[in-house]
């Protein structure tokens, strides 16, 4: 009985290790770890001529360059430019603006410290993108604070004017 009992934990605790080891390597394998644009700055020669994968919201403009274009991604501390195939870019719906936070994406890239085809700038030659998150519209609301402040300095500004006036006189 004891035995049967000790046979049953042991295969109980076989299988529980099975599973975290499982799931540890799916976890660890199954997607690449992004490095920060901080990180890819101060470590240029390092990672330079090696596949990187980078985030970040994309910013600015998409410029279409012949058969190719340039987007600017920046993870909240810098912004890298990413040279890419034109049609990959294609699901990007919202670049980052005054009135709009960009889409989100992961990029997978050749990191170039110093690319002698676009005049020694740092860049990343993207072979993948992959949108994680969509952007946005961003509503601006009217500081009603600002506005009644602006309100009370014209009239302070009125009652000088008309006192004024009236002391010339």
């Amino acid at each position: 009985m004891i035995n049967r009992r000790l046979h049953r934990l042991k295969k109980l605790i076989a299988q529980i290790i099975i599973l975290v080891t499982g799931y540890w390597l799916l976890v660890t394998s199954g997607y690449a770890q992004s490095i920060s644009s901080t990180e890819l700055i101060n470590n240029a020669k390092e990672y330079d001529g090696k596949t990187v994968v980078y985030e970040g919201e994309v910013i600015g403009d998409i410029m279409v360059r012949g058969e190719f274009a340039w987007i600017n991604v920046n993870d909240g501390q810098n912004a890298i430019g990413i040279w890419l195939d034109k049609n990959l870019p294609a699901d990007i719906l919202y670049t980052g603006s005054y009135k709009f936070k960009g889409d989100w994406v992961e990029v997978t890239g050749v990191f170039q410290r110093a690319c002698l085809e676009h005049g020694g700038d740092l860049d990343i030659h993207a072979q993948t993108i992959r949108k994680i998150r969509q952007g946005r519209q961003i509503l601006e609301r009217l500081n009603t604070s600002k506005r009644n402040l602006g309100l009370v300095l014209l009239g302070v500004l009125c009652l000088v004017w008309i006192l004024r006036r009236l002391k010339l006189k």
